[in-house]
């Protein structure tokens, strides 16, 4: 998501790093690098070793964090708290939705001190994000079409998601959270990949989340949808409201509210988060602590 942004917004090429690998890759890392550390709790090691990398090459460290005064807060340069207030459950929504805001606002700063946007379009952004809580609100709203869903689908053993462009980054965050809190085994492709190998897993009665908001990108998943559909896939799509035309082709369709490209991951992941829990309440899964997780993981 980071990624996406700043490079769209700022024009500035970010590489985006898993924290574990980070210092094991001789990382091209120096004085002129700025490296933003992203962490909940701001104690997971990898990420804080990942830190200690990047600051001993000499690179700014900005952080995102929730938890003030946390090790990663105290060795950065800059902090951005996310201010989510104490986790209670691990697949946690409220940190994953103040990090992406945090985000947004880094890559809208760098813009306008780059002047790649004028003051006007980045007033028309930060006043549509003043209108994300209502947005997010009514897509809350939808929560029986996701039990519905939940109900017919939770003894399923494999869930694909497939998404482009930024649907993809969401893709992603859904299918961690259903496979940490429910068990279900799930994966998320890009899909204009599907052809490169995964439409290979795709058999009559197999579960697809399709996520379809992106403009430019709506025809492109309208066509993979049809080809997961003509292989007996159960297709169950998310697009805005006015794109009438998904129901034709897939099995169940949720309608999030009308918000421009970039802003509506923070609407989208809602409902994929609320599949999540509900999948794992149906299977009796205990969603606040999940077998084998931890709040904050303290070892590599």
């Amino acid at each position: 998501m980071g990624k996406y942004l700043i490079e769209h917004l700022a024009k500035i090429p970010v590489e985006v790093d898993i924290a574990s690998e980070f210092r094991y890759r001789n990382p091209l890392v120096d004085e002129k690098t700025l490296v933003i550390i992203i962490s909940q709790s701001g104690e997971t090691l990898d990420t804080f070793a990942a830190l200690k990398e990047a600051k001993n090459k000499g690179a700014r460290i900005l952080s995102v964090v929730n938890v003030v005064g946390s090790s990663i807060a105290r060795e950065s340069h800059d902090v951005l708290y996310t201010w989510a207030g104490p986790e209670i459950a691990v697949a946690s929504t409220k940190a994953y939705t103040t990090q992406i805001i945090a985000l947004y606002e880094i890559a809208l700063h760098m813009a306008d001190l780059k002047g790649t946007l004028s003051k006007e379009e980045i007033k028309t952004i930060k006043d549509e994000m003043l209108n994300l809580p209502a947005k997010i609100e009514k897509a809350l709203g939808n929560k029986e079409e996701i039990q519905k869903f939940a109900s017919k689908n939770s003894g399923e053993k494999d869930v694909f998601f497939i998404g482009r462009g930024l649907d993809y980054a969401v893709a992603l965050e859904g299918s961690l959270k259903l496979k940490e809190i429910s068990y279900i085994h799930s994966d998320a492709y890009a899909a204009g990949e599907l052809k490169h190998g995964p439409i290979a897993l795709i058999e009559e009665g197999t579960v697809v989340v399709a996520l379809m908001t992106q403009h430019e990108l709506y025809e492109k998943m309208l066509s993979n949808v049809k080809e997961v559909k003509a292989r007996g896939a159960y297709v169950f799509a998310i697009a805005k409201e006015g794109n009438r035309e998904v129901e034709t082709i897939a099995d169940q369709t949720l309608y999030i509210p009308q918000v421009s490209d970039m802003l509506s991951p923070t609407v989208t992941v809602i409902p994929l988060q609320l599949l999540a829990y509900y999948m794992a309440v149906e299977k009796g899964c205990d969603v606040d602590m999940p077998r084998n997780l931890a709040k904050s993981v303290t070892v590599e």
